[in-house]
This record gives C-alpha cells, structure tokens and sequence, in this order.
C-alpha cells in the first residue's frame, strides 16, 4: 500500500471514530432531573410532567424526570453526574454545595422562596403556642428537609425548646403530607411541614382545618430552588435559565406549570441567599 493510500485509509478511520462518537454525543442529549421527595412520588411526576414536556421544547432536547428515594440521593445523584437538575429545598442545596465543595450552582427559584415559611400544627386544644410542645409528641419531616425540619427545629431552639429533650418523642415522617397524616391522625400531638404543602391540602380538601390547625407560623426565609452543576454546558444552563423565567401565568402552558409548581412565577437566584440557611444548620447541629 502507497503512503498515500495508508493516509487515506487513517482519514477514513479518523473520520469514522469521530462519527461514532458524535452519534453518542447526541444520542446523550438527555436532561436527567430530579426532585427532593418531599412529596408522594406519584405526586411529584404529576407536578413535573408539563414542565418537563416545556423543557423539552425549548432546550430541544429529551428531558427524563427520575425519582429518588431520600433527600440525599438527590444530592449524591446530581454530584456523581447521575442527575443534571435536581429541585432542592434550601438546606439540601447547602448539602450539597458543601459535598460539591462549591460546585452546586441554583439557578432560579419561585418568587414565593424568597420568604418561605413552615407551619406547626396540630388537633390538641391545649397546644397554642411553641413552649407548650414540652413532654409531647412531635413529627418534623425528612431530616433533610429546610421547611419539615430545620428551620422548624431553629425557631424551636430560639424558644428555648431542645426537640431531643424537651419532648417525649420525636419522629420522622418523611414528607409533609405524611406529617398532616400522623398529627390528623393522632399518631403524634402536633408536627410542622412547608406552608405550600398545607395550603395546597386545605385548598384540596385533603385536610379539615377545623380539625387540624397552625397554631405556629415561622418567619420568612429562602428555600426550594432548582440547581444544577458548575460544569454544566453554559449554552444549556443558559437555555434552563431562560425557560425558567419566561414562564408566563397570562399563557394556559405557563399558567398550568406555574400553578403545579405553587409559584407566581421564577427569578434568578445565587449561593449568597443561602448563607443563613447554612448558618442555621451548623447552629442546629444539623451541618458538620
């Protein structure tokens, strides 16, 4: 074979490989998102499926939505790449921009996250304010959650209530609907979950608030936002950012995703808003 005929041939290989793998580059054109489950699952696909297909249009490209099954499989899966955006309360993007070291960054969040707030509530006539959780039986959320445990346990803490001893039992529910569960229930005397989840159960019916009542409401704080990786293709998280923020409650599409996502509409966020909730968690033992 003439040099030539050798230079072609590496050309024709060349050329080949480089196809292969641009045929797998695009055939890895996939948005992979992901929720805290702070929700039921079923729940959770529900809200999404719209949002996803708006996605899908606008970054011209599929979006899969995966759920997970605890609040740190969310922060593992977005910094081990097995997820691309992953929708975080406040205290699980501190986690995981903590693990990332620093390479977590929150793009946008709803209007309503910049003065979030979580409710306490219970069906005991003799619980009326904080201090009077002392001896009973309490339920937070996730122990990951911002609203179902954190910022619950904080403002306990600033009452001068210590959950670990200062009452009989503390418990777990693992979602906010499963704390309105267990407080209608009676399994505990009172717990406190995100006042988004509580009005959507109310407004639903899901809950009879002259039986169950919020005898607590927190100040305002950030919470949820939607979060990506710093070595995300800038193009796309460009693409997210916008999409994100042209949503438009005036349109029957905008309207449908903005009200399963309980917002008003999206704003851009940053690190910085979170400083206070990092600072509230390392207070509460709660952030190594």
């Amino acid at each position: 074979m003439s040099a030539f005929s050798k230079f072609t041939a590496i050309l024709v290989t060349v050329a080949s490989t480089l196809t292969i793998h641009c045929g797998l580059a695009q055939a890895q054109q996939v948005l992979r998102v992901s929720a805290i489950p702070d929700e039921a699952p079923t729940e959770l696909q529900r809200k999404f499926k719209p949002l996803g297909n708006y996605l899908e249009k606008k970054l011209n490209m599929k979006v899969e939505f995966t759920p997970v099954t605890d609040y740190a499989a969310s922060v593992e899966g977005l910094i081990n790449h097995k997820l691309d955006m992953v929708w975080f309360g406040g205290f699980t993007f501190v986690q995981a921009n903590e693990r990332s070291g620093g390479k977590i960054v929150p793009l946008v969040q709803r209007e309503e996250d910049t003065k979030f707030q979580s409710v306490f509530i219970t069906t005991s006539k003799d619980i009326n304010k904080l201090t009077d959780l002392k001896g009973k039986n309490f339920t937070f959320g996730s122990e990951s959650s911002t609203s179902g445990h954190l910022m619950p346990r904080y403002y306990l803490l600033a009452a001068k209530i210590n959950p670990d001893t200062d009452m009989k039992r503390i418990a777990f529910s693992g979602a906010h609907d499963a704390t309105v569960a267990a407080v209608a229930g009676g399994k505990v005397d009172a717990g406190a979950l995100n006042i988004s989840v509580w009005e959507k159960l109310v407004s639903s019916n899901k809950v009879d608030p002259a039986k169950v009542r919020v005898f607590y409401t927190t100040p305002g704080y950030f919470d949820y936002n939607w979060s990506v990786r710093a070595d995300m293709n800038p193009a796309v998280r460009q693409k997210l950012t916008d999409a994100f923020l042209s949503l438009n409650p005036s349109t029957p599409e905008g309207k449908e995703i903005l009200d399963l996502q309980r917002a008003s509409k999206f704003i851009p966020t940053k690190a910085e808003n979170y400083k206070d909730i990092e600072a509230a968690a390392r207070n509460a033992g709660l952030l190594k």
